[in-house]
């Protein structure tokens, strides 16, 4: 049942974004520490770099492939339940990893379990139950936020992981974790239930006096006159490529800092500083979106994502040449979820946007998944990432590009004539 929902109180509002930020914390920081684990499960179960990376990138794409799934189940149901089960299967496929010795096995904990756990409590699942209980101009702020506790999550878990990692073993550090995650199964009671403003329950945006009001639509409706929309198209363009970069970079940065002679503890720095700089980077993006063209900001935040590869490249391989690397990647790391869910609400409104931009998602660990399975290629025919980070500056250019023809409007839905 879709229930009315009269305007929140600011405590309520505020209440609502919290929770689903500390859910974001927990999931996030369980999967952008997993980078952390792989030389320990491949010194564990001798399956190599690259057949670790394969399952890591399976991961990637079962997070995002989890979402719109999820995501059509929580528009309908509502997302306490979804988040509460998915805090069942990250806790148990996180339990069970450091048991298995084979990559079937290991595919099915992490690569399946912990990743379709963590995508039931992510992204499209609280970003649209937040988008359905508080009003237009309230969302872009909650969006990233609600990001900003992602990236929280892994200023916090990444220094905590690497700390037991090494003083009582990688095995503690996941059955730590698992732990962790059980706390988004209280959490996810506030989230009960299916709330829709009254404003969004079946238009973009109200309709002109002078107009008809636009006619409902169903779900498989909206997903097809999504997928041929040009403006919702480019998003998934630029997505894809925002997922190739930090898929790449969570999996294997570690990997990257131990080919420069360096400890393990700059990897787990370096990772922390990406999520405490991009807390400011979502919160700022949040608060850009409301202000300025949402297409702009996507395009700034890929370019410079290429700028920084580059200067990168060129700079010597110090501890705090990555510190650095690390915190300037860090404005930008999640940067582009609020202002990408921004507009697919935009076009499309909030009725399905778990969906909508679940679909987006998918399209991001697409990338994802290339990012982190490609990148243990090429460590392991090349012996370093090099090609990697080439491709890496060029998928950064060509996403910021694909999102300027991006049309900032609702679609226009023409009501059906009498009798048609």
């Amino acid at each position: 049942m879709t229930n009315a929902n009269p305007a929140l109180s600011p405590r309520a509002a505020w209440t609502l974004i919290l929770i689903a930020s500390a859910i974001m914390m927990i999931t996030m920081g369980a999967r952008l520490t997993s980078g952390l684990f792989l030389s320990p499960l491949n010194t564990a179960t001798g399956l190599g770099v690259a057949s670790i990376s394969f399952v890591m990138a399976v991961a990637q794409l079962m997070w995002g492939a989890a979402q719109p799934v999820f995501g059509a189940v929580a528009d309908k149901y509502g997302p306490g339940r979804v988040i509460a089960l998915g805090g069942v299967m990250l806790a148990a496929g996180t339990a069970a990893t450091p048991f298995v010795d084979s990559q079937w096995a290991l595919l099915l904990t992490m690569g399946f379990l912990s990743a379709a756990g963590a995508g039931a409590g992510s992204f499209s699942i609280l970003i649209g139950a937040t988008a359905q209980r508080l009003p237009a101009e309230r969302r872009a702020f909650a969006s990233g936020f609600i990001n900003a506790g992602g990236s929280f999550g892994q200023f916090v878990f990444a220094p905590l992981m690497g700390a037991i990692i090494a003083g009582a073993g990688w095995i503690w550090a996941m059955l730590t974790m698992a732990a962790a995650t059980l706390l988004t199964i209280p959490l996810a009671w506030p989230l009960r239930g299916r709330k829709v403003a009254a404003a969004s329950v079946t238009t973009p945006a109200a309709p002109a006096a002078s107009q008809p009001a636009l006619p409902s639509v169903s779900l498989s409706q909206q997903l097809r006159e999504a997928m041929r929309d040009r403006s919702y198209i480019c998003l998934h363009l630029g997505f894809f490529t925002c997922g190739f970069h930090i898929a790449f970079l969570v999996t294997h940065l570690p990997g990257e800092v131990a080919m420069c002679g360096l400890p393990a503890s700059v990897s787990a720095t370096a990772l922390a500083l990406i999520g405490l700089f991009n807390i400011a980077g979502s919160l700022g993006a949040g608060m850009l979106a409301s202000r300025y063209r949402m297409k702009s900001l996507l395009f700034w935040i890929y370019a410079s994502r290429a700028v920084l590869v580059g200067i990168y490249l060129l700079a010597p391989k110090t501890e705090w040449t990555f510190y650095l690397f690390a915190a300037a990647l860090g404005a930008t790391w999640l940067a582009t979820v609020p202002p990408t869910a921004g507009l697919v609400g935009k076009l499309f409104g909030v009725r399905y946007l778990a969906t909508l931009f679940g679909m987006t998602l998918l399209s991001h660990q697409i990338g994802g998944f290339f990012g982190a399975w490609l990148g243990g290629l090429a460590v392991v025919h090349t012996g370093d990432y090099s090609w990697m980070w080439y491709a890496d500056m060029v998928l950064a250019l060509a996403a910021a590009l694909v999102n300027l023809p991006i049309r900032e409007a609702a679609v226009v839905r023409a009501p059906k004539l009498a009798g048609a």
